[in-house]
């Protein structure tokens, strides 16, 4: 029992001390949320407790925290709100988790369930809202199955695949008295992958001309960064990643052809196209990843994941190999040995044209900044552990493709949900997790301001933390899609206000680029100042048609790029 819990004479314990009680053996550390009138009996038990509360300015972002927490750990977050609005606040955070395969457990309050002396007050079906968007919604309907639901919550949560679990804790519960004592929190055990299936792998691999690995979304967890590395290192097979698979093996080594920020069209599909055999460790029909397969298509696959494929048009492997990924990919590294007739000529070419297209234009001195410029310059500044906390928008789609990530979770970017406002929620909780890395949020003006008001909560938990603001004065994705759908520009555009006066409004330093060559200094500058900066980096979009669009629809797959 926690030391801070004093049990009445007969034993029990009010409900709230119990649940709490229930997250300190779950190993809960803290919790981020908006408390409202039905939290306050939790709220006390947590005063005593030993889990520290990060108070948020808005249950969205602290969802997006609690996400981000579950996503860098592999423990689940916990996020916590009142009824009615503060969970419905909730709801895209969570939709975050659960698509983006991030372990969480939100906690929401509710009016007494027994009897109710204010009619319908605020209140709508929150578990019902959550179940089609968690993997279990349950209302406690008793002190006595706190510890069993609390237990099943934290179990559901973080066993593959991981997403959001949910908790209601009416208030009359919380304030009932129980001797109920909290389960022992047993680690999920995740069997190794069927010995057959990982020979008749290896026998593929092997039997194969052009294979190739693509590193998806299942593989940004656990333990698999090493063994990859290992497979890549003892085979020699080329590399490709999803957005959600960026950083597993570090993308500076031989055999990186790229990440699939676009759908199709850029260099690394020509390789993809030419593969006969695709190696796909993690696939996860969530995320947005290239497409691999087709009816008729040659290449054959292998699913290698912690659970079944789920099968759809562009996805149907001929070979799964079930089970803990790390294994898998452990005992097939012992059964290969690079093979004579493999042939990745095509596939190094392939990666040298990648290579030599994302450095174009990588120090052009135009302004407002090229994206190019943009990403080039985080790259030289940051550390190969940095943390770039990625929001939503056109900039997403150049750094996944120029910017290359040297260690697992160091480009944290949702290619699942997508939703905007992601990225300063993300940049706190990444610093609470790894407060000696260097932590950058790169939003855009639109999503910045979505959870813009957390710069006070950066302020206020006194972090050190870099905030860039790439600024078009628009939707720029959308402008960008509605562009080379020939479409007028029309309903995307609007204004903003002084980036530099907002953060200093917060207590936080405001900078604004005005030349190319400003942003590399000022970023080294801030990052070693300490505190909160914000930086105003103006940006020229047009190369999204220029680079995305243009140039790349007119390359070709049969022959190297031309100089």
């Amino acid at each position: 029992m926690s030391e801070t819990i004093e049990p009445y004479a007969n034993g029990a314990i009010k409900a709230a001390d119990l649940f709490v009680w229930c997250l300190e053996a779950e190993g809960v550390e803290r919790i981020f949320g908006v408390p409202g009138e039905e939290n306050l009996d939790l709220l006390e038990a947590l005063r005593t407790s030993s889990i520290e509360l990060v108070l948020t300015r808005h249950e969205q972002a602290a969802a997006f925290m609690a996400a981000t927490f579950g996503r860098l750990t592999g423990k689940p977050g916990v996020v916590l709100s009142t009824l009615g609005p503060g969970a419905t606040n909730l709801i895209t955070g969570i939709a975050y988790a659960q698509l983006g395969g991030l372990p969480l457990v939100a906690i929401t309050g509710q009016k007494p369930i027994k009897k109710s002396k204010q009619g319908r007050f605020q209140i709508i079906d929150v578990v019902g809202t959550m179940r089609p968007i968690t993997k279990m919604a349950e209302q406690i309907p008793s002190a006595e199955k706190i510890p069993s639901l609390v237990r099943e919550a934290f179990k559901r949560a973080e066993e593959e695949r991981p997403g959001a679990t949910h908790l209601e804790l009416p208030e009359d519960i919380a304030r009932e008295y129980t001797d109920a004592k909290p389960l022992r929190s047993i680690p999920t055990q995740r069997a190794a992958p069927d010995p057959q299936a990982v020979l008749a792998a290896a026998e593929r691999i092997m039997q194969a001309t052009r294979p190739l690995l693509l590193v998806a979304a299942g593989a940004n967890r656990k333990q698999v960064s090493a063994t990859l590395t290992a497979f890549v290192d003892k085979t020699g097979i080329p590399f490709v990643s999803t957005q959600m698979g960026k950083g597993v093996i570090d993308e500076r080594r031989p055999g990186y052809l790229g990440t699939a920020a676009l759908s199709e069209g850029d260099y690394l599909h020509c390789a993809i196209d030419r593969a006969d055999l695709i190696i796909a460790i993690g696939h996860d029909v969530t995320e947005k990843p290239p497409a691999i397969m087709g009816h008729g298509s040659s290449a054959a696959v292998i699913h290698i994941n912690f659970t079944p494929a789920q099968i759809d048009d562009v996805y149907f492997p001929e070979l799964e190999v079930i089970g803990d990924i790390a294994r898998g990919i452990e005992a097939l590294t012992r059964l290969l040995t690079p093979s004579p007739h493999w042939d990745f000529s095509y596939f190094h070419q392939v990666g040298e044209d990648h290579a030599r297209h994302v450095l174009d234009r990588a120090d052009a001195l135009d302004f407002p900044l090229l994206p190019q410029r943009v990403v080039s310059d985080l790259r030289q500044v940051m550390p190969d552990n940095g943390i770039l906390a990625l929001d939503n928008g056109m900039y997403k789609l150049w750094i996944a493709r120029n910017y290359p990530a040297c260690q697992q979770n160091t480009v944290l970017l949702d290619n699942a949900l997508a939703s905007m406002g992601t990225g300063l929620p993300s940049a706190i909780a990444a610093k609470m997790v790894h407060p000696e890395r260097q932590v950058v949020a790169v939003c855009g003006d639109g999503g910045f301001l979505m959870n813009s008001q957390e710069l006070e909560t950066a302020v206020r938990l006194d972090m050190d933390l870099v905030i860039l603001i790439l600024r078009d004065d628009a939707y720029g994705m959308i402008r960008w899609k509605q562009e080379s759908m020939g479409l007028p520009d029309y309903g995307l555009k609007f204004g903003n206000p002084d980036f530099v006066r907002y953060a200093q409004s917060y207590g936080a330093e405001g900078h604004r680029v005005t030349r190319a060559d400003e942003l590399r200094p000022l970023l080294t500058k801030c990052l070693g100042l300490g505190g909160v900066h914000l930086i105003d980096i103006p940006v020229d979009y047009s190369e999204n048609v220029r680079v995305l669009t243009e140039e790349l629809q007119a390359k070709t797959c049969l022959l190297p790029m031309v100089e």
